[in-house]
């Protein structure tokens, strides 16, 4: 188990090399990357709080979720906070399983969870100056397909 919450930017091709160095088990490694949108007058900047400690217990609940459901080999979620642009990463997720759909559909079912059940909050700048974001009902939607 794998979990990160940090502020410092991810190397993707890094994190995967360490990832799937040396396993030879893996079938197929799922990996999905977020990224902050913006056109630079709606959204300019977006910052990330959570609360330490919080958040890793979480994310962890969270992973140890998927492995209950599927037959994971292993699994990665780095999750940046602070301040960031348009275009920064921001969420790193990647499964790895001996079958592919072990790994993509526990990719998804974090991805989803991780937008609604994580204890982060977001703060947009944009020209008509900052607000807090609030939870999209589409993220819950999405959420629910999974029970919980």
């Amino acid at each position: 188990m794998a979990v990160r919450v940090q502020e410092e930017d991810f190397d993707v091709g890094l994190e995967f090399a360490r990832f799937t160095e040396g396993r030879v088990d893996l079938g197929g490694v799922a990996l999905f990357v977020g990224l902050v949108r913006g056109d630079g007058q709606t959204v300019s900047a977006m910052t990330l709080e959570h609360y330490p400690g919080m958040t890793e217990r979480q994310l962890e609940a969270i992973e140890a979720e998927a492995r209950a459901r599927w037959k994971l080999d292993d699994a990665l979620i780095v999750h940046r906070v602070g301040r960031m642009k348009p275009g920064d990463r921001i969420v790193l997720v990647m499964t790895g399983s001996a079958h592919r759909k072990d790994s993509l559909e526990a990719c998804q079912f974090l991805i989803d969870w991780l937008k609604t059940k994580a204890p982060f909050w977001k703060f947009e700048e944009g020209q008509g100056g900052g607000k807090w974001v609030d939870a999209k009902e589409s993220d819950d939607e999405a959420a629910k397909r999974w029970g919980g």
